[in-house]
Protein backbone atom coordinates (compact mmCIF):
# COMPACT_ATOMS: atom_id res chain seq x y z
CA UNK A 1 0.00 0.00 0.00
CA UNK A 2 1.46 3.30 -1.04
CA UNK A 3 1.73 6.45 0.99
CA UNK A 4 -1.01 8.86 -0.06
CA UNK A 5 -1.41 12.56 0.49
CA UNK A 6 -4.62 13.59 2.24
CA UNK A 7 -5.62 17.20 2.96
CA UNK A 8 -2.05 18.32 2.63
CA UNK A 9 -0.78 15.80 5.18
CA UNK A 10 1.36 12.75 4.47
CA UNK A 11 -0.84 9.73 5.18
CA UNK A 12 0.65 6.24 5.23
CA UNK A 13 -2.41 4.00 5.09
CA UNK A 14 -0.43 0.79 5.58
CA UNK A 15 1.13 2.21 8.74
CA UNK A 16 -2.24 3.39 10.09
CA UNK A 17 -3.79 -0.03 9.44
CA UNK A 18 -0.90 -1.79 11.16
CA UNK A 19 -1.10 0.54 14.15
CA UNK A 20 -4.84 -0.11 14.54
CA UNK A 21 -4.37 -3.89 14.24
CA UNK A 22 -1.45 -3.92 16.67
CA UNK A 23 -3.52 -2.04 19.25
CA UNK A 24 -5.91 -5.06 19.50
CA UNK A 25 -8.67 -2.76 20.75
CA UNK A 26 -11.00 -3.10 17.77
CA UNK A 27 -13.60 -0.56 16.74
CA UNK A 28 -15.25 -0.78 20.17
CA UNK A 29 -11.96 0.39 21.70
CA UNK A 30 -11.96 3.41 19.40
CA UNK A 31 -15.51 4.26 20.47
CA UNK A 32 -14.62 3.83 24.14
CA UNK A 33 -11.73 6.26 23.69
CA UNK A 34 -14.30 8.98 23.04
CA UNK A 35 -13.49 9.82 19.43
CA UNK A 36 -16.04 11.92 17.55
CA UNK A 37 -14.61 11.46 14.04
CA UNK A 38 -13.67 8.14 12.48
CA UNK A 39 -10.01 7.47 11.54
CA UNK A 40 -9.18 7.84 7.86
CA UNK A 41 -8.69 4.09 7.36
CA UNK A 42 -12.46 3.67 7.86
CA UNK A 43 -13.57 6.34 5.36
CA UNK A 44 -14.97 4.68 2.23
CA UNK A 45 -14.69 6.12 -1.28
CA UNK A 46 -17.62 8.19 -2.66
CA UNK A 47 -18.76 5.39 -5.00
CA UNK A 48 -19.37 3.12 -1.99
CA UNK A 49 -21.24 5.81 -0.08
CA UNK A 50 -23.36 7.21 -2.91
CA UNK A 51 -26.25 4.74 -2.50
CA UNK A 52 -26.33 4.13 1.26
CA UNK A 53 -29.93 5.27 1.53
CA UNK A 54 -32.11 2.70 -0.25
CA UNK A 55 -34.97 3.92 -2.41
CA UNK A 56 -38.37 3.30 -0.78
CA UNK A 57 -39.57 -0.10 -1.98
CA UNK A 58 -42.47 -2.19 -0.81
CA UNK A 59 -40.58 -5.42 -1.53
CA UNK A 60 -39.58 -7.62 1.42
CA UNK A 61 -37.64 -10.87 1.42
CA UNK A 62 -39.95 -13.89 1.87
CA UNK A 63 -40.68 -15.28 5.34
CA UNK A 64 -41.20 -19.04 5.28
CA UNK A 65 -42.92 -21.07 7.99
CA UNK A 66 -41.05 -24.37 8.32
CA UNK A 67 -44.03 -25.97 10.06
CA UNK A 68 -45.95 -26.12 6.77
CA UNK A 69 -46.26 -29.26 4.64
CA UNK A 70 -42.92 -30.38 3.22
CA UNK A 71 -43.99 -29.91 -0.40
CA UNK A 72 -45.14 -26.34 0.30
CA UNK A 73 -41.95 -25.48 2.22
CA UNK A 74 -39.76 -26.94 -0.55
CA UNK A 75 -41.63 -24.90 -3.14
CA UNK A 76 -41.39 -21.67 -1.11
CA UNK A 77 -37.68 -22.08 -0.33
CA UNK A 78 -36.84 -22.89 -3.96
CA UNK A 79 -38.79 -19.85 -5.19
CA UNK A 80 -37.09 -17.53 -2.67
CA UNK A 81 -33.65 -18.95 -3.51
CA UNK A 82 -34.23 -18.37 -7.22
CA UNK A 83 -35.57 -14.83 -6.95
CA UNK A 84 -34.02 -13.28 -3.84
CA UNK A 85 -31.22 -15.60 -2.70
CA UNK A 86 -32.38 -14.67 0.83
CA UNK A 87 -35.34 -15.64 3.00
CA UNK A 88 -36.34 -15.60 6.67
CA UNK A 89 -37.59 -18.72 8.45
CA UNK A 90 -39.93 -19.04 11.42
CA UNK A 91 -41.03 -22.14 13.37
CA UNK A 92 -37.55 -23.53 12.74
CA UNK A 93 -37.39 -25.49 15.99
CA UNK A 94 -34.87 -23.35 17.88
CA UNK A 95 -36.50 -21.80 20.98
CA UNK A 96 -36.54 -18.00 20.97
CA UNK A 97 -34.87 -18.03 24.41
CA UNK A 98 -31.87 -19.80 22.84
CA UNK A 99 -31.67 -17.07 20.16
CA UNK A 100 -31.89 -14.28 22.75
CA UNK A 101 -29.24 -15.88 24.98
CA UNK A 102 -26.92 -16.32 22.02
CA UNK A 103 -27.16 -12.65 21.06
CA UNK A 104 -26.68 -11.60 24.70
CA UNK A 105 -23.57 -13.79 25.09
CA UNK A 106 -21.88 -12.39 21.95
CA UNK A 107 -22.73 -8.87 23.10
CA UNK A 108 -21.24 -9.72 26.51
CA UNK A 109 -17.98 -10.87 24.90
CA UNK A 110 -17.59 -7.71 22.85
CA UNK A 111 -18.33 -5.57 25.91
CA UNK A 112 -15.63 -7.23 28.03
CA UNK A 113 -12.72 -5.00 29.10
CA UNK A 114 -10.35 -4.33 26.20
CA UNK A 115 -7.41 -6.08 27.86
CA UNK A 116 -9.47 -9.27 28.31
CA UNK A 117 -10.56 -9.33 24.66
CA UNK A 118 -7.01 -8.57 23.49
CA UNK A 119 -5.95 -12.07 24.60
CA UNK A 120 -8.14 -13.46 21.82
CA UNK A 121 -7.05 -10.94 19.16
CA UNK A 122 -5.22 -12.80 16.38
CA UNK A 123 -5.36 -13.14 12.60
CA UNK A 124 -4.34 -16.79 12.56
CA UNK A 125 -7.14 -19.15 13.53
CA UNK A 126 -4.84 -21.83 14.95
CA UNK A 127 -6.87 -22.32 18.12
CA UNK A 128 -10.14 -22.14 16.21
CA UNK A 129 -11.03 -18.91 18.03
CA UNK A 130 -10.05 -15.36 17.10
CA UNK A 131 -11.21 -11.84 17.85
CA UNK A 132 -10.47 -9.45 14.98
CA UNK A 133 -11.67 -6.27 13.37
CA UNK A 134 -12.17 -6.70 9.59
CA UNK A 135 -11.11 -10.02 8.08
CA UNK A 136 -9.96 -8.09 4.98
CA UNK A 137 -8.30 -5.23 6.90
CA UNK A 138 -4.99 -5.52 5.01
CA UNK A 139 -6.59 -6.01 1.56
CA UNK A 140 -9.43 -3.50 1.55
CA UNK A 141 -9.42 0.09 0.36
CA UNK A 142 -11.25 1.09 3.55
CA UNK A 143 -11.99 -0.67 6.84
CA UNK A 144 -15.55 -1.26 8.05
CA UNK A 145 -17.01 -0.25 11.42
CA UNK A 146 -17.31 -3.62 13.18
CA UNK A 147 -15.51 -6.17 15.36
CA UNK A 148 -15.83 -9.94 15.05
CA UNK A 149 -15.46 -13.01 17.25
CA UNK A 150 -14.80 -15.95 14.92
CA UNK A 151 -15.12 -19.56 16.10
CA UNK A 152 -14.63 -22.76 14.11
CA UNK A 153 -17.63 -25.00 14.78
CA UNK A 154 -16.85 -27.96 12.55
CA UNK A 155 -15.79 -30.59 11.83
CA UNK A 156 -14.90 -30.28 15.55
CA UNK A 157 -15.26 -27.49 18.08
CA UNK A 158 -12.09 -25.88 19.45
CA UNK A 159 -10.88 -26.95 22.89
CA UNK A 160 -13.50 -25.53 25.22
CA UNK A 161 -10.97 -23.51 27.22
CA UNK A 162 -10.16 -21.57 24.02
CA UNK A 163 -13.78 -20.38 23.69
CA UNK A 164 -14.38 -17.26 25.83
CA UNK A 165 -16.13 -18.30 29.03
CA UNK A 166 -18.72 -15.52 28.72
CA UNK A 167 -20.25 -17.20 25.65
CA UNK A 168 -18.92 -20.79 25.87
CA UNK A 169 -22.12 -22.62 26.86
CA UNK A 170 -24.18 -20.66 24.35
CA UNK A 171 -21.75 -21.39 21.49
CA UNK A 172 -21.78 -25.13 22.26
CA UNK A 173 -25.59 -25.14 22.23
CA UNK A 174 -25.76 -22.93 19.12
CA UNK A 175 -23.49 -25.35 17.27
CA UNK A 176 -25.89 -28.25 17.93
CA UNK A 177 -29.00 -26.28 16.92
CA UNK A 178 -27.47 -24.68 13.82
CA UNK A 179 -26.07 -28.00 12.55
CA UNK A 180 -29.45 -29.72 12.84
CA UNK A 181 -31.19 -26.82 11.12
CA UNK A 182 -28.48 -26.60 8.44
CA UNK A 183 -28.99 -30.26 7.53
CA UNK A 184 -32.77 -29.74 7.34
CA UNK A 185 -32.35 -26.71 5.06
CA UNK A 186 -29.92 -28.53 2.76
CA UNK A 187 -32.49 -31.30 2.34
CA UNK A 188 -35.21 -28.81 1.44
CA UNK A 189 -32.91 -26.92 -0.95
CA UNK A 190 -31.82 -30.17 -2.65
CA UNK A 191 -35.45 -31.19 -3.20
CA UNK A 192 -36.17 -27.72 -4.56
CA UNK A 193 -33.69 -28.49 -7.34
CA UNK A 194 -35.39 -31.83 -8.04
CA UNK A 195 -32.50 -33.75 -6.43
CA UNK A 196 -32.30 -36.35 -3.67
CA UNK A 197 -32.51 -34.66 -0.26
CA UNK A 198 -28.93 -35.65 0.68
CA UNK A 199 -27.32 -34.26 -2.50
CA UNK A 200 -26.08 -30.96 -1.05
CA UNK A 201 -25.14 -32.51 2.31
CA UNK A 202 -23.07 -35.15 0.46
CA UNK A 203 -20.73 -32.44 -0.83
CA UNK A 204 -19.36 -32.32 2.80
CA UNK A 205 -20.74 -28.79 3.24
CA UNK A 206 -22.38 -29.63 6.57
CA UNK A 207 -18.96 -30.45 8.04
CA UNK A 208 -16.86 -27.28 7.83
CA UNK A 209 -18.78 -24.65 9.76
CA UNK A 210 -17.56 -21.27 10.96
CA UNK A 211 -19.42 -18.90 13.27
CA UNK A 212 -18.86 -15.16 13.34
CA UNK A 213 -20.29 -12.96 16.06
CA UNK A 214 -20.30 -9.41 14.66
CA UNK A 215 -20.51 -6.32 16.85
CA UNK A 216 -21.34 -2.93 15.31
CA UNK A 217 -20.84 -0.17 17.89
CA UNK A 218 -22.30 3.28 17.41
CA UNK A 219 -20.52 5.08 14.56
CA UNK A 220 -20.04 8.85 15.00
CA UNK A 221 -19.98 9.38 11.20
CA UNK A 222 -22.17 6.62 9.71
CA UNK A 223 -22.40 8.39 6.33
CA UNK A 224 -18.64 7.95 5.78
CA UNK A 225 -18.27 4.21 6.33
CA UNK A 226 -20.16 0.89 6.40
CA UNK A 227 -20.60 -2.02 8.79
CA UNK A 228 -19.73 -4.59 6.12
CA UNK A 229 -19.02 -3.68 2.52
CA UNK A 230 -21.09 -5.21 -0.27
CA UNK A 231 -20.11 -8.85 -0.88
CA UNK A 232 -21.39 -12.35 -1.49
CA UNK A 233 -20.62 -15.26 0.83
CA UNK A 234 -18.02 -17.74 -0.43
CA UNK A 235 -19.45 -21.01 0.94
CA UNK A 236 -22.63 -23.00 0.41
CA UNK A 237 -25.20 -21.62 2.84
CA UNK A 238 -25.33 -18.96 5.56
CA UNK A 239 -27.59 -18.95 8.61
CA UNK A 240 -27.89 -15.54 10.28
CA UNK A 241 -29.31 -14.49 13.63
CA UNK A 242 -29.70 -10.72 13.87
CA UNK A 243 -30.88 -8.59 16.75
CA UNK A 244 -33.67 -6.01 16.51
CA UNK A 245 -31.48 -3.13 15.31
CA UNK A 246 -31.48 -3.64 11.54
CA UNK A 247 -28.91 -2.47 8.99
CA UNK A 248 -28.64 -5.56 6.75
CA UNK A 249 -29.48 -4.88 3.09
CA UNK A 250 -29.55 -7.09 -0.01
CA UNK A 251 -29.30 -6.19 -3.70
CA UNK A 252 -32.53 -7.09 -5.47
CA UNK A 253 -33.26 -6.12 -9.07
CA UNK A 254 -30.52 -3.49 -8.92
CA UNK A 255 -31.78 -1.80 -5.75
CA UNK A 256 -30.82 -2.13 -2.09
CA UNK A 257 -33.58 -3.62 0.08
CA UNK A 258 -33.67 -3.64 3.90
CA UNK A 259 -33.88 -7.03 5.63
CA UNK A 260 -36.09 -6.02 8.51
CA UNK A 261 -35.46 -8.01 11.71
CA UNK A 262 -38.24 -10.36 12.86
CA UNK A 263 -37.88 -11.48 16.48
CA UNK A 264 -37.48 -15.24 16.59
CA UNK A 265 -36.76 -15.56 12.86
CA UNK A 266 -33.49 -16.56 11.20
CA UNK A 267 -32.18 -15.20 7.90
CA UNK A 268 -30.91 -17.75 5.36
CA UNK A 269 -28.93 -16.92 2.25
CA UNK A 270 -27.51 -18.84 -0.68
CA UNK A 271 -23.72 -18.56 -0.99
CA UNK A 272 -21.51 -18.69 -4.09
CA UNK A 273 -20.70 -22.41 -4.10
CA UNK A 274 -24.41 -23.33 -4.01
CA UNK A 275 -25.14 -20.92 -6.87
CA UNK A 276 -22.43 -22.70 -8.86
CA UNK A 277 -23.57 -26.24 -7.87
CA UNK A 278 -27.17 -25.33 -8.77
CA UNK A 279 -25.95 -24.12 -12.18
CA UNK A 280 -27.40 -20.66 -11.48
CA UNK A 281 -30.82 -21.98 -10.39
CA UNK A 282 -30.23 -20.49 -6.93
CA UNK A 283 -28.80 -16.99 -6.56
CA UNK A 284 -26.00 -15.81 -4.29
CA UNK A 285 -26.68 -12.08 -4.04
CA UNK A 286 -24.71 -9.10 -2.84
CA UNK A 287 -25.48 -7.87 0.65
CA UNK A 288 -24.01 -5.33 3.04
CA UNK A 289 -24.53 -3.84 6.50
CA UNK A 290 -24.81 -0.11 7.09
CA UNK A 291 -22.76 1.55 9.82
CA UNK A 292 -24.75 1.69 13.05
CA UNK A 293 -25.94 5.25 13.85
CA UNK A 294 -27.71 4.35 17.13
CA UNK A 295 -26.27 4.40 20.65
CA UNK A 296 -27.04 0.73 21.16
CA UNK A 297 -24.54 -1.60 19.48
CA UNK A 298 -25.88 -4.00 16.84
CA UNK A 299 -25.11 -7.74 17.19
CA UNK A 300 -25.48 -10.46 14.56
CA UNK A 301 -24.27 -14.05 14.43
CA UNK A 302 -23.70 -15.93 11.18
CA UNK A 303 -22.88 -19.59 10.65
CA UNK A 304 -21.19 -20.30 7.31
CA UNK A 305 -21.57 -23.83 5.94
CA UNK A 306 -18.55 -24.74 3.80
CA UNK A 307 -17.25 -27.94 2.20
CA UNK A 308 -14.68 -29.80 4.28
CA UNK A 309 -13.28 -31.66 1.22
CA UNK A 310 -11.03 -28.77 0.32
CA UNK A 311 -9.09 -30.59 -2.41
CA UNK A 312 -12.25 -31.87 -4.11
CA UNK A 313 -13.54 -30.57 -7.43
CA UNK A 314 -16.71 -28.47 -7.36
CA UNK A 315 -18.97 -27.41 -10.18
CA UNK A 316 -22.61 -27.73 -11.29
CA UNK A 317 -24.38 -30.93 -10.24
CA UNK A 318 -24.37 -33.32 -13.22
CA UNK A 319 -28.13 -33.85 -12.84
CA UNK A 320 -28.69 -30.14 -13.53
CA UNK A 321 -26.77 -29.98 -16.80
CA UNK A 322 -27.81 -31.21 -20.24
CA UNK A 323 -27.21 -30.38 -23.91
CA UNK A 324 -30.16 -27.97 -23.59
CA UNK A 325 -28.78 -26.46 -20.38
CA UNK A 326 -24.99 -26.79 -20.38
CA UNK A 327 -22.85 -26.13 -17.32
CA UNK A 328 -22.35 -22.40 -16.66
CA UNK A 329 -19.15 -22.96 -14.65
CA UNK A 330 -15.93 -24.89 -15.01
CA UNK A 331 -14.94 -27.23 -12.20
CA UNK A 332 -12.45 -25.94 -9.61
CA UNK A 333 -10.71 -27.05 -6.44
CA UNK A 334 -12.33 -25.53 -3.35
CA UNK A 335 -8.97 -24.57 -1.80
CA UNK A 336 -8.17 -22.47 -4.89
CA UNK A 337 -11.52 -20.73 -4.54
CA UNK A 338 -11.00 -19.91 -0.84
CA UNK A 339 -7.46 -18.68 -1.42
CA UNK A 340 -8.79 -16.21 -3.99
CA UNK A 341 -11.58 -15.10 -1.62
CA UNK A 342 -9.27 -14.35 1.32
CA UNK A 343 -6.69 -12.44 -0.72
CA UNK A 344 -9.18 -9.91 -2.02
CA UNK A 345 -11.27 -7.35 -0.25
CA UNK A 346 -14.96 -7.95 0.47
CA UNK A 347 -16.07 -5.99 -2.55
CA UNK A 348 -18.95 -7.00 -4.76
CA UNK A 349 -19.39 -10.28 -6.59
CA UNK A 350 -16.38 -11.38 -8.59
CA UNK A 351 -15.49 -14.96 -7.75
CA UNK A 352 -18.43 -16.73 -9.38
CA UNK A 353 -17.65 -14.73 -12.51
CA UNK A 354 -14.04 -15.98 -12.35
CA UNK A 355 -15.21 -19.58 -12.85
CA UNK A 356 -17.89 -18.77 -15.46
CA UNK A 357 -17.68 -20.57 -18.79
Amino acid sequence: MATTVDSGNQYDRAEEVKRFDDSKIGVKGLVDSGLTTIPRIFVHPPETLSDLKPKPKSVAIPTIDLSGTRSTVVEQIAAASRSFGFFQIVNHGIPVQVLDRMIASIRAFHELPTDVKARFYRRDAGTGVSFISNVDLFHSKAASWRDTLQIRLGPTLPELEHIPEVCRDEVVQWNLHSTTLGEQLMGLLSEGLGLDKDTIKNTTCLDARVMVGHYYPCCPQPDLTVGIASHTDPGVLTLLLQDHTGGLQIKHEGEWVDVKPVHGALVINIADILQIMSNDEYKSVEHRVLANPSEEARVSIAVFFNPSAREALYGPFAELTSPEKPAHYRKFIYNDYMRRFFTKELDGKTLTNFYKL
